[in-house]
């Protein structure tokens, strides 16, 4: 027997409606990122696990942030309502936009030096 989740014992109308609420929400953090930071931002939409996506945001000043999603296409919902750009993977000239400061830098090595 197999034991449905929650979301599944909804009506398939109040999952999509929750799904656009959440959406709408994380939005509004995306276009305020993006406001702060040059008027426009980059994203990339990834897999964080089985409940989770993260958003990665690069503003066009190369500041970079993130949000979580509870899925996939909430994570993308949510950046198409932001009128962020979207792409599929970050690497090349979208990896190339972030800048890092000293804060990153010293965190990259902690974790390289195991500490």
């Amino acid at each position: 027997m197999r034991v449905m989740s929650s979301a599944e014992t909804l009506a398939p109308n109040a999952v999509d409606a929750r799904a656009e609420r959440r959406a709408k929400r994380i939005a509004k953090h995306l276009t305020a990122f993006s406001a702060q930071h040059g008027g426009s931002a980059d994203a990339v939409v990834e897999y964080v696990g089985r409940d989770a996506t993260r958003i990665v945001l690069v503003g066009q000043d190369g500041a970079w942030g993130d949000q979580v999603a509870p899925s996939y296409a909430v994570g993308r919902r949510a950046a198409e309502l932001a009128g962020v750009t979207l792409h599929d993977s970050f690497e090349g000239e979208l990896a190339l936009k972030v800048r890092t400061g000293p804060y990153e830098w010293k965190r990259m090595a902690g974790i390289q030096l195991g500490g």
